[in-house]
């Protein structure tokens, strides 16, 4: 990282896929919002939503259409069971997939969880301007991926490159 460049806080919306969470035990979803609050970007909305892919692309569609959100993070639906389908709503609406995000946080989740990363399905990509990241649902998936991958991309700071610094919202100031 470098100081040369004052830090400039993003705009975050959290999505949380599960049928079984409720606001009260959800761990993962808490983790992502302590995580970029504490990286000094400001959470807009955070939703819990069912694992059904109509209502996962509802709540991304709404979230990249408006403006102010710069980056959606959404944690679960992304194994291989028979409701896991938060890749099958998401890449619809990508504009481009960043094939390299799942890539590396398979390899970093495999430090970890071994072969069983290969039942991941991370994803990430931009749509209409917007960074969309999906994670797996546990929260040491969420601390993996915010703290090994996201977190450095979304600081404008970092060099030589990051994703920050090609939100257009972003570079016209």
């Amino acid at each position: 990282m470098s100081s040369e460049r004052e830090f400039i806080p993003l705009n975050i919306a959290i999505l949380v896929v599960s049928d079984s969470r409720t606001e009260a035990d959800d761990i993962s979803g808490k983790t992502l919002v302590e995580r970029a609050i504490a990286a000094g970007h400001h959470v807009l909305e955070k939703k819990i939503v069912p694992d059904n892919i109509y209502q996962i692309r509802a709540v991304v569609s709404e979230w990249i259409a408006l403006a102010e959100v710069q980056v959606v993070l959404s944690t679960g639906g992304t194994g291989v069971t028979g409701r896991d389908g938060t890749p099958e709503a998401i890449e619809p609406l990508l504009d481009k997939v960043l094939d390299g995000f799942g890539e590396t946080f398979r390899m970093l989740s495999y430090q970890d969880i071994k072969t069983s990363t290969i039942q991941s399905r991370a994803l990430a990509g931009v749509a209409n301007a917007t960074y969309v990241f999906c994670l797996p649902g546990s929260s040491g998936a969420c601390r993996t991926g915010w703290d090994s991958l996201i977190k450095e991309q979304l600081d404008h700071r970092t060099r030589p490159c990051n994703l920050a610094q090609l939100i257009p919202r972003l570079t016209e100031r």
